[in-house]
């Protein structure tokens, strides 16, 4: 069976409510830990990854960063409108769009749409002592989601605006709305790239302290970029996947990166699926260009089936493909790699990088099931989840972890 013709059914399991974790922990790394290694789940706390880790271990973080992307406005009938910012429009990098000022585009979700009956809603907030507003004009349908344009006082950057005005965009199944503590809890220790409308959750175990303990016991300690899109919350909605599309979502990559990696050739554990599928996107296009030249693009793009419809070369490695890419990059004088990404991984898919990864637990019926599963093998990961759920774990976003190696 094709990679095309998986039934998301085939990838689903009963979660309890009362198996999602609401709230994180007050201490980030005594949260739980699963082991899946050589065919066998054990169990420990996350503040003892390190001796769950290979002899040598790189390990790659997501170092993007988490905005206020919820905005709630007023109408004049006191009914709220939620809009809730996917990504800039027109394809214009985040890091541009969260620098922003005066006016913008955006594609977002809209909540009670049928409330905004207004040409435009205004809301007003305090920034440094002084009022300030953002003004949302009716938002026009666009794909599964909406594009509005939004205007606010000229002397702010858009990613100000998002900080004083916007809300933390938890994932919808925790049913509640931000408090305090979210602000920091629903953010890795490491982050520092604006961009994410949602965590890169296998980080949010590491603390300070045991970062600094890691990197004193000699494993390195890597950043890529994968800014996080609003796809990570949605479930596949259609019978097989042949009819699912992935979101694209932007990458970053610094050249010194590739070129440690190829220097030292070490085991690379990636922390968490977005790490992953950054990886893994970073093969893929070596590939590309070991296939079309050197010269054949500049920035990274990779489409959903890739990976099921290019040839591999016999021998062809992570290694060779990591090679291409930094020759590119110094052909084109760049420092860094940027482009977008669909990958999809599912069952059937070759993984080329990791040799383990560290992740939490993933809701039903989703892609990072799928993925999961692709990692693990398709009998081992409901073994693993079958484990967690009879052995008091914690799942989703503020949930317990894993370490999983390859299946």
């Amino acid at each position: 069976m094709s990679v095309k013709e998986i039934a998301i059914k085939d990838y689903t399991y009963e979660l309890p409510e009362e198996k999602i974790a609401k709230f994180p922990l007050e201490n980030r790394a005594l949260s739980k830990l699963l082991v899946y290694q050589h065919d066998q789940v054990s169990e420990s706390v996350f503040q003892n990854i390190a001796a769950y880790l290979p002899a040598g271990a790189r390990l790659i973080f997501n170092s993007t960063k988490v905005v206020c992307a919820r905005i709630l406005f007023q109408t004049s009938t006191e009914k709220k409108v939620e809009i809730f910012m996917l990504e800039p429009s027109h394809g214009q990098e985040m890091q541009q769009a969260m620098l922003q000022k005066g006016t913008a585009k955006w594609i977002c979700l809209v909540g009670n749409m049928k409330q905004f009956k207004e040409n435009f809603l205004t809301k007003v907030f305090a920034f440094e002592g002084k009022e300030y507003f953002i003004k949302v004009y009716k938002p026009t349908p666009y794909l599964d989601s909406f594009k509005v344009k939004l205007e606010w006082s000229e002397e702010l950057t858009f990613a100000e605006v998002l900080s004083f005005a916007g809300l933390i965009p938890l994932p919808p199944y925790m049913k509640r709305l931000p408090v305090a503590e979210d602000t920091s809890r629903y953010q890795t220790v490491y982050a520092n790239e604006e961009g994410s409308v949602a965590a890169p959750t296998a980080g949010l175990h590491f603390t300070d302290e045991l970062l600094t303990s890691l990197k004193a016991n000699k494993v390195d300690c890597s950043n890529v970029v994968l800014h996080v899109g609003a796809g990570t919350f949605k479930p596949v909605k259609a019978a097989t996947m042949v009819d699912h599309q992935m979101h694209a979502e932007e990458i970053v990559v610094e050249k010194s990166l590739l070129e440690d990696i190829l220097a030292k050739q070490q085991p690379i554990v990636v922390v968490g699926t977005t790490s992953f599928r950054t990886m893994e996107s970073l093969f893929w296009f070596g590939l590309k260009l070991e296939l079309n030249g050197l010269k054949s693009a500049t920035s990274l793009s990779i489409a959903q089936w890739d990976p099921y419809e290019l040839e591999v070369p016999e021998g062809f490695t992570y290694l060779k493909a990591f090679e291409n890419i930094v020759k590119m990059l110094q052909i084109t004088n760049q420092h860094q790699l940027k482009g977008k990404t669909q990958l999809l991984v599912a069952p059937g898919y070759q993984v080329r990088v990791a040799e383990a990864i560290i992740t939490n637990f993933h809701q039903p019926d989703s892609t990072l099931l799928l993925l999961v599963a692709a990692f693990v093998g398709e009998a081992n990961w409901k073994k693993i989840y079958d484990y967690a759920l009879s052995h008091a774990f914690r799942f989703l976003s503020f949930g317990d972890s894993s370490i999983l190696y390859r299946g």
